[in-house]
């Protein structure tokens, strides 16, 4: 390694890197189109298809290792990524703005999960086994840290924007011009501290024609294993209610009274959805990994289950009382999110679980495929959906899909231990 900085100089701003587009794909675009008065429909059918390439990059994360670095694969994909904000905030005035915006998005969307891959990638080999364990929840903590600033902040600020600018879309590309110049700043950071891994730049290159047999090898494997049919449909159809929800709940927030919606500002849904849900979100994961170190998965996969889909139905409520106190919309959004983070960490537990055996890395890398396959499907129809029935009886619909989450957990087989602190 020629020079090797502080990992604390680099690891918390990677992972907040890895953080900030995501987010800006699958939230703050839901916000800004809602705002430049998109339906519902429209809304939930263009960004659902913004899960893609996250579905698809177990498929072409072996090519990263066949050309360049993995250093250079991060600071490309940075710059990409600035590049993509930058279009999304020049093309918000104009009059293609639809078309324009969703093909940076585009790019973005891509951008942002060829960077997870290096950056993960670069992660193990920039530090020692003993720095990788110190940092594990570090990098964790900097990536939630993105997703507050990207769903809370930045959306608050936008709205004060709208507020003191009286004009919606120079608002956003504002917003996104922002965002442009702080990811073209930590694309300038990480050229000067990223390390030099002597493996990263010497590691054996495979070829393509060799990559392309070990994917097929992967992929035979992975549905050979004992359990595959229920192993899947637990994959797809566990987060069915949460797949339905995840768009049309921000969408509902805002959304104007008339229409059945709670009406809340952006800055208002920046601090009840993209700071108290977070909040909430984060110390449900915590909770639940806790749990489940101590007492197994098999032990509380039905309490994690229940958790992921009891507390959907504070929107049912919401929904019927409309309440404009924000302390009580706050906490209804505070209960929903500490469940699902709770009852999400069941199912990350049985994507390791499933992953087990040969081919481990690459098993789980398709495992997390089917994972962002089952938000994609449902935000196809689910703006659709809310449109033709309106909210409450949406809403009142997520809670019957909640019966697929039982059914499919019925059928798992889990080794008693696994999960268990040894």
């Amino acid at each position: 390694m020629k020079k090797k900085y502080n990992p604390w100089a680099w690891v918390p701003t990677l992972y907040f890197a890895e953080g900030i587009p995501y987010v800006a794909v699958m939230t703050i675009s839901l916000v800004m189109y809602k705002r430049l008065g998109l339906s519902n429909t429209d809304i939930t059918l263009y960004t659902s298809w913004l899960y893609l390439p996250w579905v698809i990059k177990p498929f072409w994360s072996p090519f990263i290792d066949v050309v360049r670095s993995k250093r250079w694969w991060i600071l490309a994909m940075q710059v990409l990524v600035g590049a993509a904000l930058g279009g999304v905030a020049f093309t918000i005035p104009t009059a293609t703005w639809l078309q324009g915006s969703l093909c940076f998005f585009w790019l973005m969307a891509f951008s942002s999960a060829t960077h997870d891959i290096a950056a993960d990638g670069f992660y193990m080999l920039g530090l020692n086994s003993h720095e990788q364990a110190l940092f594990v929840g570090i990098r964790s903590t900097f990536y939630r840290i993105a997703t507050v600033v990207g769903q809370g902040l930045l959306v608050m600020v936008a709205g004060n924007l709208e507020v003191l600018t009286r004009n919606v879309r120079y608002s956003w590309s504002l917003t996104f011009y922002f965002m442009a110049g702080l990811f073209i700043a930590l694309w300038l950071y990480h050229s000067y501290v990223l390390p030099r891994p002597r493996e990263d730049a010497e590691h054996e290159r495979l070829s393509v024609r060799m990559l392309m047999g070990e994917m097929a090898t992967t992929i035979v494997t992975f549905f050979q294993k004992p359990q595959v049919v229920a192993g899947i449909c637990f994959m797809l159809f566990y987060r069915m209610p949460e797949g339905l929800l995840a768009k049309v709940s921000a969408l509902f927030l805002i959304d104007a009274a008339h229409k059945g919606g709670m009406g809340l500002s952006p800055a208002e849904y920046g601090l009840v959805q993209g700071t108290v849900g977070v909040v909430g979100l984060t110390l449900g994961g915590i909770l639940g990994g806790i749990v489940a170190s101590r007492g197994g998965l098999k032990k509380w996969l039905w309490p994690m289950v229940c958790a992921i889909t009891l507390p959907d139905i504070v929107y049912v409520y919401l929904s019927y009382a409309l309440p404009s106190n924000l302390v009580i919309v706050s906490s209804c959004i505070f209960v929903e999110q500490f469940g699902y983070g709770f009852g999400f960490s069941a199912y990350m537990l049985y994507l390791i679980y499933y992953s087990q055996g040969e081919h481990k890395t690459s098993h789980y890398a398709l495992c997390t495929a089917l994972m962002a396959l089952s938000m994609m499907i449902p935000g196809f129809f689910a703006g659709a959906l809310q449109e033709l029935v309106g909210y409450r009886l949406f809403f009142i619909i997520v809670m019957a899909s909640c019966s697929l989450t039982f059914l499919v957990s019925t059928f798992l087989k889990i080794d008693s231990d696994f999960g268990k602190k040894a």
